[in-house]
């Protein structure tokens, strides 16, 4: 193999429609080269957050590759843009495994208010929780929890070698998936997916191992049975950038108005309200959270209302810029039960 690095950019671009949680995908056209075919490996995965090898002779920053490798991919204009982290684990890229050099990305997240796709690429809009089913509480506790992943983790939990690994994997799953009573903290979202992806329940853990085993040629295909399909799966890494993305999106909820940024200039209360619930996966209490609103200075009414509501008018609110100084730290999503 060789020993180059390669330095790329990822980018979860999100958007919410209707209440609906949005992230652009692109097709992958990774597949296993010929001479390390079996006629038995799996599908690969065709969704990918748009990115592409950063051109260090084209671009001053990192954050203007990043912008043209999206806006030419996706065909928006981004609007927010956030550096994430750095993922470098070994075989991210399953080219490095045949051959290809050591990739390193740097992840982003981008908002962009909802709009039509086009660019270079294949590029879709996607349901977020698609991914992450488990993530949204908006309706109920999802029941994918009790029905699947619990019992799932109760076997990884029972094959620990001794009891200390087994109390601590409980322990882990416990505070993760909000099991046996635990409190669900909605920000430890990329901890549940890496412990889903440890305990080999999501289908990209069967495929890393099948892919690695395939370098030697000599060697067994990876064993087991491929799990379930728990969400859907995508190319390379990318869920785990994504989860990044949405643990990211939640924290800042709490003390930053970055929601905001995925409205237009215009919106009424409850289109706000929808918004707030889409990248929190959990119901927001609908007095507590307009009271907050207009009291902690967040928004102002523009004077205008929206008549074609089905109902009576609704009046229409525009983001007072003021408040990213007045206030550094806020909870913007009041309890259901307030």
């Amino acid at each position: 193999m060789t020993n180059a690095l390669q330095l790329g950019l990822s980018v979860a671009i999100v958007a919410v429609t209707g209440g609906t949680p949005r992230v652009v995908t692109v097709r992958s056209g990774f597949a296993v080269p010929a001479e390390h075919r079996r006629g038995d490996e799996p599908l690969p995965h065709r969704d990918a957050l748009p990115g592409a090898p950063f051109d260090p002779d084209r671009f001053r920053t990192l954050q203007e590759g990043v912008r043209a490798v999206a806006e030419g991919l996706s065909g928006l204009s981004l609007r927010y843009v956030e550096q994430l982290y750095t993922f470098g684990d070994r075989h991210r890229d399953p080219h490095e495994l045949f051959g290809g050099p050591r990739s390193v990305v740097v992840g982003y997240l981008a908002l962009v208010r909802d709009g039509p796709l086009g660019g270079e690429g294949s590029a879709e809009w996607r349901d977020l929780y698609d991914h992450f089913p488990w993530e949204d509480w908006r309706d109920q506790r999802p029941p994918l929890l009790d029905g699947v992943i619990a019992p799932a983790l109760g076997g990884w939990i029972d094959a620990a070698g001794d009891d200390g690994a087994r109390q601590r994997r409980a322990e882990r799953a416990r505070m993760a998936f909000g099991l046996d009573g635990a409190d669900w903290d909605m920000e430890r979202v990329l901890e549940r997916y890496e412990l889903l992806y440890e305990a080999g329940l999501v289908v990209e853990a069967f495929r890393d191992r099948d892919l690695a085993a395939r370098v030697d040629r000599s060697a067994p295909a990876a064993g087991g049975v491929m799990p379930r399909a728990l969400g859907r799966p995508m190319a390379r890494d990318g869920r785990r950038i994504l989860a990044t993305a949405l643990e990211r999106l939640r924290g800042k909820l709490r003390y930053r108005p970055i929601v905001f940024e995925l409205l237009p200039p215009a919106f009424t209360l409850h289109q706000l309200q929808l918004v707030v619930e889409a990248l929190s996966g959990e119901r927001v209490h609908k007095q507590n959270f307009r009271r907050l609103m207009i009291s902690g200075g967040f928004v102002e009414p523009t004077g205008c209302y929206e008549s074609q509501t089905g109902g009576r008018p609704a009046e229409l609110y525009r983001f007072r810029r003021q408040a990213i100084h007045e206030r550094t730290s806020a909870g913007a999503i009041p309890s259901a039960d307030g």
